[in-house]
């Protein structure tokens, strides 16, 4: 192998170097990835919280992207050394290859960072919605109940008060009217 490499001209080392280098990081960080032990400190993500965070933006300049470039870049180049490319040429394809990865590699997580759900119940979305009482809920805003409603694709117990006359017992349908500040909901009865 060292004689192999030792033939090789500056110009081919270069390429053979970047691209063996950079594929066995780029194997790991695939490998760590996929295991979910890239924990965000290697690609250099900053893990905070914003107030007008609207999701994770396109992001072409990152580690992993850049491993993703060289790997390319250097196999890409060997390929075109192998076909007698000039020099120029094996420069230009090599980048433009790297470049084309980087650019796929972005898209593909940026689109699967989109497919992340925050999980956050919004009870607006509870409003018109069509539920049933299962813990008594007080006449006249007296006591606090819970009823169950479909939200978002789940069944939560929500707290709720009603504005009837009458407390509502267990096994009422109720429908949501609004929903308070602090997040209880404001039910009627459906069947009067």
């Amino acid at each position: 192998m060292e004689i192999w490499f030792e033939a090789l001209g500056l110009f081919e080392k270069i390429y053979w170097v970047v691209a063996g280098i950079s594929s066995v990081i780029f194997v790991i960080l695939l490998i760590l990835t996929l295991i979910g032990g890239d924990g965000g400190g290697i690609d250099g993500d900053v893990d905070a919280e914003i107030e007008s965070d609207t999701g994770i933006d396109f992001q072409f300049l990152s580690f992993k992207n850049l491993m993703g470039f060289f790997t390319i870049f250097g196999w890409s180049g060997i390929a075109c050394l192998n076909a007698e490319l000039s020099k120029f040429a094996v420069v230009f394809i090599s980048i433009v290859c790297g470049l084309a990865m980087m650019f796929a590699m972005a898209t593909i997580f940026y689109y699967l960072a989109k497919l992340q759900s925050s999980g956050t119940l919004l009870l607006k979305n509870a409003i018109n919605q069509v539920g049933e009482v299962y813990l008594t809920i007080g006449a006249k805003r007296s006591s606090i109940g819970k009823v169950s409603i479909t939200v978002q694709g789940t069944l939560p117990e929500l707290d709720a008060l009603t504005e009837e006359i009458t407390d509502l017992h267990q096994g009422n349908v109720v429908r949501v009217k609004a929903v308070t500040d602090n997040g209880i909901l404001i039910v009627e009865l459906l069947n009067k």
